[in-house]
Order: C-alpha cells, then structure tokens, then sequence
C-alpha cells in the first residue's frame, strides 16, 4: 500500500511538472507552440566549424578516420560506391602510418594539441565575415567530444587539447555579442567505423569512439540511441546552445522517439533560459520533423524558390572538404557571395563552414574569403540583414539544381541573375550579381505597368554617392551605371 502510495505521489509530482512545461510530448502541442524565432530570420548567416582529431592527418576529408579502415570494400551508407578494393585513403595511412592494428584512428589523439587555438582572434574573425551565429562541430561521426563529457572518456578535455573546445567558444561568442550553437554527429557514429578483429578497434574499451559492434547498416538499437540522447542532453544542458544542428543519421526512422523528445525537451530549456531557440535537421531518409516543428538544413545545395518556411544551407568555404586538408581548395568569393544573396532572396540563411588545422590556425585562404564575403556585407548589408524575400525571388536564365549535395551542378549567376529582398518596412532591394559589360542593365520584373511595385520614384546604388539615371519602361526598369564596376561581386539596388 505505501509503494502504491508513493507511486501516486510520485505520478502526481510528474504530471504538475510535466503540465508547467510549454512545449509537451506530443507533436500537436510543439507545432501549437513553435515559432522559429525572430533573430534567426534576421541573422542571415553563420558559421560552421568543423575541427576535429581528423584535422591531424589532414587528408582527403573529414571522413579520413571512416575511409582509413575501408581495406577490402566500401561499403554504402552515404554516397558512397561499392568497390572490391582498398580505399585510396586505407592505401595512403598504411604506407604512412604503419598497420591498423599497430596505428589507429585513436592514435591521432595525442598529436591534436591545438597549440594556437585562440577562440577570441575566431569569433573576432567571423564578426568581420559578418555573421551573426557561431556553430562549432560538438562532435562529428567519430564520436570524439569537442567538450567537456562526463559520458565520454574520448574528449578534449580528458584527450588531445586538453581544453574545452565547445566551452571556450561558447564564452568567446556570447561576450562579442553572437549567437553560439552546437551541431552533433554522433548519430552516423554506428555506421562510421569499419571494424574487424585485425584492426584492433571491437574492444569494449573502444566502444565509445568506433561504435559498438553489431551487422553493417542494421538500424541503431536502443541501447545507442539512449547513449546519443545521454551526450545530446549533456550538450544542451551544460552549454545552452542558441541553435542545436544535427547532421544525416539522426534523420533515419528508428530516431522517431528521440526527434519527439529531443524537440520538446530542448523548446522546454529554452524557455527556462528565456530565449528563443532553433533545431535545425536534415529529412533525407525520412522525415524527420513534422512541417513547423524544426528549420530545415540542406547540405550543399539550395532551393528554387522562395520557402515560406524559413530553411537554411549549410556549405564549406572549402570545394573539396570540411574539416582542414592539405589540398583544400577554397572557393571564390563571388560564389559565396552568390549562394548567400540567392539563398536569402529565397527565405533561406547561409551556414558557412571552415576548417582549422589541428594547431588551431585557420589559414590565410579561409580567411581572406571570409573578410572579402565581410566588406560585401559591409556595403551591401541592408539588403540582406533583417529582410525577407519579396513576392517573388528574382529574375534571370541560370536555373538552380536542387538536390542533395548539388552545389557543383550549379554555375555563378550572370549580371542577368537578378534577386530581390525587402525589408519589414517594404524598402525594396534589387541585386544583379555581376556588372554588366555595357554598364547598363534591365530589370524586367519592375516593368512599367507592372502591379507587382508601380511607379519607381528613386533608384540608388549601394556604395555609390552619385545619382543614377533610369527609366521605367514596358520592356522593364532601365538603370544606367557608372563607367567601372562599384565593389565586387554582386551589386545591389535600393529602389522606392
């Protein structure tokens, strides 16, 4: 009688509890209460940071620690083809390394020092990119901890850095006013590693960092998912993240229970918090979240029209890779510029990766694309910070391939590309992203007689003193430009 009574006691306590929460267990109450927050649409751009025990090799990518054990077969799971032969990467650590099982994954550990990790020279860096959130790699399919665990004994305070990576940027970016998350990768920890009793790496003492056994591709069991929720939950609780992302893996059906929890839990804390805050996930296996409940991440690649649900893009500064490598090749500004302007014309924010060495230093190449995308921004600000698309996204020949992991289908718009934004008080921009070769341009859309905007009364040109001569005719509106390009890569009209 008295279990009896204190398991009424206790179910009470529940229930009070559970009913003081906002955000319940159920999806019809998280898509009642859910609204992306305010900040987030205005923010525009971020950056992702992927830095890791892989950043020690440095080569092919950050899946180097995946495809090092690939010796007979590649197996599918992510793109991959199948190959009844050693991966080039399985080749390369072999000749350089030695065996597996006398040098493993595990055995970078002690050569990722981060000497010259300086998380205030970073976040002062990607202040003067411009963005407006911070989002360091927590932990990437390795399952190694960028922070301080107590679940883990694999992390970089225990291992390696001997720092709290997470933490330390965390502090950095709240104290110069940004928005800080976190992104989790853990969930594809089950597949990552290809294990045998020859690579020395199914050892219960190793199960924490390669995964514990079990047959290729069988769904996560529970028994992983607890322990992904165990390390999600630690991850919320001990650094409040602003955003939470998470990458492909969490996105397969056998999560479903954890999507529900993790939502209602995380929208819960940021209440206590007393902040707004952002899920961000892929739906690429299944989906993941009901409409409404979430934001919607796609991965190198971008939409071709205008969402009415915000969505983000997440992408790498480096062509060829996320986490650092010695052939990373960067890309153009022009093209980062391009993908940002297309993607917010279109509701859509950009997240930008980039990849520190394993000291800690993040090379000129990154940087100076990131300070080229930071003076764009500088000039041309008002057309991207707080604006939300207009009734349509623009206007031009070159299509966007949508698409997972379609960016290297897409070619750089032409001065013909145009896209529009407008702020909350209706101030209209318009950006043609290239100048024009006879210095003059048309833009069809705001044709004469056109009901989408009526009469033009003024056109200025962001960055120019000078005063432009235009025409507003049936064809559409005519703008003469000065005689040499002004700024660099995309130009940006500011018309009433």
């Amino acid at each position: 009688m008295k279990k009896l009574l204190l398991f009424i006691a206790l179910s009470c306590t529940y229930v009070q509890a559970d009913a003081q929460n906002k955000y319940q267990e159920n999806w019809e109450s998280i898509k009642a209460n859910y609204k992306d927050p305010d900040w987030f649409r205005d923010a525009k751009l971020g950056i992702f940071i992927h830095w890791g025990v892989y950043a020690v090799p440095a080569h092919s990518s950050e899946w180097y620690p995946r495809n090092m054990y690939q010796d007979s077969i590649v197996l599918g799971g992510h793109g991959e083809k199948l190959q009844n032969k050693p991966s080039g990467v399985n080749l390369y650590h072999v000749k350089k390394y030695g065996p597996l099982n006398e040098f493993g994954y595990k055995d970078f550990i002690p050569d990722f020092k981060a000497e010259k990790f300086d998380p205030a020279a970073w976040i002062s860096l990607f202040k003067d990119a411009g963005a407006k959130y911070i989002v360091p790699v927590a932990e990437h399919h390795d399952a190694f901890a960028m922070y301080n665990s107590s679940i883990t004994p694999w992390n970089s305070v225990d291992m390696g850095p001997h720092r709290d990576v997470l933490g330390e940027l965390r502090k950095e970016t709240l104290k110069q006013g940004l928005k800080f998350g976190a992104s989790s990768h853990l969930a594809f920890n089950w597949d990552f590693f290809n294990k045998k009793p020859s690579f020395n790496n199914m050892a219960p003492k190793y199960a924490l960092l390669y995964g514990p056994n079990h047959e290729p591709y069988a769904p996560a069991s529970e028994d992983f998912r607890n322990y992904w929720w165990s390390r999600t939950k630690e991850i919320i609780d001990n650094y409040q993240p602003d955003v939470l992302w998470f990458d492909f893996g969490f996105d397969r059906p056998e999560y479903a229970p954890q999507h529900l929890k993790l939502a209602a839990y995380y929208y819960n804390k940021g209440e206590e918090w007393n902040k707004r805050v952002v899920l961000q996930s892929k739906n690429l296996k299944y989906e993941s979240f009901p409409l409404g409940t979430n934001v919607l991440d796609i991965e190198r690649s971008k939409l071709n029209e205008i969402r009415e649900l915000p969505w983000q893009t997440d992408t790498s500064v480096g062509a060829n890779s996320w986490g650092y490598v010695e052939n990373w090749k960067s890309k153009n500004p022009n093209t980062i510029v391009d993908d940002l302007v297309d993607i917010v014309s279109k509701n859509g924010n950009l997240l930008l990766n980039v990849g520190p060495k394993a000291d800690g230093t993040i090379p000129d190449d990154q940087k100076n694309v990131l300070l080229e995308l930071g003076k764009w921004l500088e000039v041309n600000g008002e057309a991207i910070y707080g604006t939300r698309p207009y009734k349509i996204y623009g206007e031009g020949p070159t299509k966007i391939v949508e698409g997972h992991l379609s960016e290297d289908k897409n070619k750089d718009l032409g001065a013909e590309d145009i896209r529009y934004t407008q702020q909350k008080d209706g101030q209209l921009y318009a950006t043609i992203m290239d100048w024009p070769k006879e210095n003059k341009t048309t833009i069809h859309t705001l044709a004469k007689g056109n009901n989408l905007l009526g009469k033009v009364s003024s056109v200025s040109l962001l960055g120019y003193d000078g005063k432009l001569k235009f025409k507003q005719a049936k064809d559409g509106l005519e703008i003469t430009l000065p005689d040499a390009p002004v700024g660099k890569y995309a130009y940006v009209f500011k018309i009433n």
